[in-house]
């Protein structure tokens, strides 16, 4: 029991910078988060102040980590899609010091994601296997909150999302720009949301995208 508390004390208790949120994306080696290996984090810190949110790009990190040599051969249609070649997997970034930096890139920020349960789980094995934990840091996937602030938008995918609010990606499939987009999202999506929160801030943005549940497909 007291196990179970504790680990509920150290996700949702621990404190949020809700003046900066990070917005990520991840590739990697297959489309199994569940056993497929994290090739690269790109990130980006999206700022709030008196309720406005902004970009702010010199608020960024990008990393490849680099790939044991047991390894399986890097798929070339994986290579395909995200770029990122075998030299590159070869000699990337240890993954204690890449994701040691990306926890302390963090800090207390909360996290966000298109369909974040992908990144969350790749993010979480990765971190477990290099630093023995799990970054406490709490999540949300943009996903369910833009389909609740905007029902009537049969949108599903980040594509369609961003046909819908005219946000252009200068490369799909590559994390530093998807992570772009998917920050140019938020903002499009904040000023709703924003609205419909007593107090804005990451736990309201939380609840908001929670009552996806009752919204249909």
């Amino acid at each position: 029991m007291w196990s179970r508390w504790q680990s509920w004390w150290q996700r949702g208790g621990a404190a949020i910078d809700d003046s900066r949120w990070i917005v990520l994306d991840v590739e990697a080696s297959g489309l199994d988060a569940a056993h497929d290996r994290l090739l690269a984090i790109a990130a980006i810190g999206v700022h709030f102040a008196d309720q406005r949110a902004s970009i702010e790009l010199g608020d960024s990190f990008e990393v490849v980590l680099r790939q044991p040599d047991a390894a399986a051969a890097p798929d070339k249609a994986n290579i395909l899609l995200h770029g990122i070649g075998v030299g590159a997997q070869r000699g990337g970034v240890d993954a204690k010091v890449a994701l040691q930096a990306f926890a302390d890139f963090v800090a207390e920020a909360p996290l966000v994601a298109f369909h974040a349960a992908f990144d969350r789980t790749l993010i979480e094995r990765a971190a477990d296997a290099a630093l023995g934990r799990r970054l406490p840091n709490p999540w949300l996937d943009l996903e369910p909150l833009a389909a609740v602030l905007y029902p009537d938008v049969k949108a599903r995918a980040l594509d369609e999302w961003m046909a819908h609010f005219d946000v252009h990606c200068a490369v799909r499939h590559q994390a530093a720009a998807d992570t772009l987009a998917t920050a140019e999202l938020l903002l499009k999506l904040w000023p709703r949301a924003r609205t419909q929160m007593a107090r804005p801030g990451f736990r309201a943005a939380s609840r908001l995208a929670a009552q996806r549940r009752w919204v249909q497909p």
